[in-house]
């Protein structure tokens, strides 16, 4: 397994399980199954609804709490001070942990983004109390970073953004790069492309003939050469699933190595087309969204 060093010294393992659209009923067992085939972070969020079962499934998975780096995200109806800092004892209280290791907010809210500020300086006092490892972000693009910076002492650990072959997203990669953050890969496989309620074209990265062809090569699956073009430019990635066999496969790709000119055939597929919400448009229902209590 290979492990990140975040910008605060603390590492992190470069390959996680995704719980996103995870249903719950599936979550503890995804999570037990994956610990058990070797993965040692999970990344999860309270508007997934199943920290509670990512909890179970760490517990039943018989690996001690200190080898696995847990992840979550606050969303932004807990965003605020005082609300953040709640949203960090419900997480705790759902995932039945003392410490989180890695705490993003989950979106910017450029529309309200005082109560985005306030929300990071929480995560800053969290960070110094001692219940929290690192902090970041997610789905933040480089000019929200940079009203970001200009309001806070911490810089980001993590920016957890849409990354795939068909949406690499070069700009916010370099503004991450620059500031010392990790560039963290959802939908690294570009499941994205089925993203429901966003795009009408939709096409499977993984039948893409670019892919297929790197992949046969090397006796693999598109899916794993995937994950691997994102590890070998140093990112983390979260692939998501459910299913044993694919989560024991997105988990060997660590003796695979693709060249420099597969590494650019790969980079070439880039769209510039994103597949999920666009951050410069939160609608107001996400503040809707009620976090339960732990």
């Amino acid at each position: 397994m290979l492990d990140l060093t975040l910008n605060n010294g603390v590492t992190m393992p470069a390959l996680g399980l995704g719980v996103f659209q995870s249903p719950p009923v599936e979550t503890a067992a995804a999570v037990e199954t994956a610990l058990r085939a070797g993965y040692r972070h999970i990344d999860t969020a309270a508007a997934y609804r199943n920290e509670r079962e990512v909890g179970e499934g760490i517990r039943r998975s018989g690996v001690p709490r200190e080898e696995i780096f847990v992840e979550t995200k606050v969303w932004v109806s807990d965003y605020g001070h005082a609300e953040t800092l709640h949203a960090l004892d419900k997480a705790r209280g759902k995932l039945g942990v003392d410490t989180l290791d890695l705490v993003l907010l989950h979106q910017p809210i450029p529309t309200r983004f005082d109560r985005t500020i306030a929300a990071y300086r929480a995560l800053e006092s969290a960070l110094g109390g001692g219940g929290v490892r690192a902090i970041g972000v997610s789905n933040f693009m480089p000019h929200h970073l940079e009203e970001l910076l200009a309001a806070t002492e911490i810089v980001p650990a993590v920016n957890q953004v849409e990354l795939h072959p068909y949406f690499a997203q070069p700009e916010v990669q370099a503004a991450n790069a620059r500031h010392g953050i990790l560039t963290q890969a959802w939908s690294p496989i570009g499941g994205i492309t089925f993203y429901p309620g966003w795009g009408e074209k939709r096409r499977s990265v993984m039948e893409d003939p670019t892919l297929v062809e790197i992949a046969a090569a090397h006796g693999k699956s598109p899916a794993q050469v995937m994950l691997r073009w994102g590890l070998q430019q140093g990112r983390s990635v979260i692939p998501k699933s459910v299913n044993p066999q694919r989560i024991a496969e997105n988990l060997d790709v660590f003796d695979l190595e693709l060249s420099a000119e597969e590494m650019a055939r790969i980079d070439a597929l880039d769209t510039g087309v994103r597949g999920g919400p666009d951050p410069d448009q939160p609608s107001d229902a996400y503040f809707d969204v009620v976090i339960d209590e732990a």
